[in-house]
C-alpha cells in the first residue's frame, strides 16, 4: 500500500490528554466486543444493548492535559498513515456525495477520552460518535488487530479507519437516524438493525478500497493499493465477525446476539463495495 505523508489536518492528537467526567453511553467499537460478549455470556445480560451513544449521549465534560504524549517513530508513522487514509477516503466521499459531504477528523487518544457519546476507552476499540461527528481511535488497536485477531498489514488498518468513516457517511445521509428510530420502534429487531448498519459501513469501506485500487494514484500523492492489499482487508473483515469473536471468547456462537455481522457477512459486503465502487450497491436495509 502506497501513501504520502500530509500535514495531519485529518487528525486531532489527544494522546497527551486524559478524559475527566462521568462515564455515560460508552461507545462500542471492534475490540470491546470480546470483553462485552464474555460478560454477557457469563451473566446472561446483553451489555451491548445497555450501551448508550449517538444522538442521546451526554455532552463531553472538560479534558485536562496530562502532559505531552510520549511517542515513538513507529507510532508517529501510524499517525501519518491514519491522516493519509482519512484524507484519501474523505476525498473519495467528497467526489461521490458532492455538497452533502462534510469533513471530519480522527481523534487519536490513549486509554480513555471524552466524546459527545460519553466516555470512550481503548478497550472499546475504534468508534464513530454521531453526537460530535468524530472518529475515535487508540493506535494500540492496530496491535490488537494484528496480534489477537490475526489481521496484519497496512490495508487491514486502513479498512478499520474507512469502516468508521462509513458511519460518518451514514450520519450525513440520514441512514443512522433512520436506523436508530427503527430500533426504538422495533426493539426486538434492534440487533438486526445494528448488523445492517455495520455491514453497510463495511461496504462503504470497500467503496473507498475500489477507488484506491486504481493504478497511477500514487504518482498524484494519493493512496494506491498494491497487489495483495485487498486480501488484507478481507482478512480483517473476516477476523472481527461476531461469530469468530464469540467463538474466541466463549467457545460458542450466539447468532441472536450479533451486532456487527458474521465473518461471512462482513467479507461479503466489503467485497461488494470493493468490486462495485458504488455506494448504491451497499443497501443492507432492504
Amino acid at each position: 500500500m502506497r501513501w504520502s505523508r500530509g500535514n495531519r489536518d485529518n487528525v486531532e492528537d489527544l494522546r497527551g490528554r486524559s478524559g475527566m467526567g462521568v462515564r455515560a453511553g460508552l461507545p462500542i467499537g471492534l475490540g470491546g466486543l470480546v470483553i462485552l460478549l464474555v460478560l454477557g455470556w457469563l451473566t446472561g445480560t446483553d451489555f451491548l444493548s445497555l450501551l448508550g451513544g449517538g444522538e442521546g449521549g451526554l455532552p463531553p465534560s472538560a479534558s485536562v492535559p496530562s502532559g505531552s504524549a510520549v511517542s515513538s517513530p513507529e507510532e508517529e508513522r501510524l499517525v501519518d498513515f491514519v491522516d493519509a487514509v482519512m484524507r484519501d477516503a474523505q476525498g473519495t466521499w467528497q467526489q461521490l456525495l458532492g455538497d452533502r459531504y462534510e469533513q471530519t477528523r480522527v481523534r487519536l487518544f490513549r486509554d480513555v477520552t471524552e466524546s459527545a457519546c460519553g466516555m470512550g476507552e481503548a478497550a472499546s476499540g475504534p468508534f464513530y460518535c454521531p453526537g460530535d461527528h468524530f472518529v475515535y481511535l487508540d493506535l494500540g488497536f492496530f496491535d490488537e488487530l494484528r496480534q489477537r485477531f490475526g489481521a496484519p498489514g497496512d490495508f487491514a488498518q486502513a479498512y478499520v479507519v474507512a469502516h468508521e468513516l462509513g458511519h460518518h457517511v451514514q450520519m450525513l445521509l440520514g441512514i443512522d437516524r433512520q436506523v436508530r428510530a427503527a430500533q426504538r420502534n422495533r426493539p426486538s429487531q434492534a440487533n438486526a438493525y445494528s448488523v445492517a448498519l455495520e455491514l453497510q459501513a463495511d461496504c462503504f469501506a470497500g467503496v473507498w478500497g475500489h477507488v484506491a485500487s486504481q493504478p497511477g494514484r500514487a504518482e498524484r500523492g494519493l493512496v494506491e493499493l498494491d497487489p495483495g492489499d485487498a486480501e488484507e482487508g478481507l482478512r480483517a473483515a473476516a477476523s472481527i465477525g461476531d461469530d469468530r469473536i464469540q467463538r474466541m471468547s466463549t467457545g460458542r456462537v450466539f447468532p441472536e446476539r450479533f451486532t456487527h455481522g458474521s465473518s461471512e457477512q462482513r467479507v461479503t459486503w466489503f467485497k461488494r463495495g470493493l468490486a462495485s465502487g458504488n455506494p448504491e450497491a451497499c443497501n443492507t436495509l432492504q
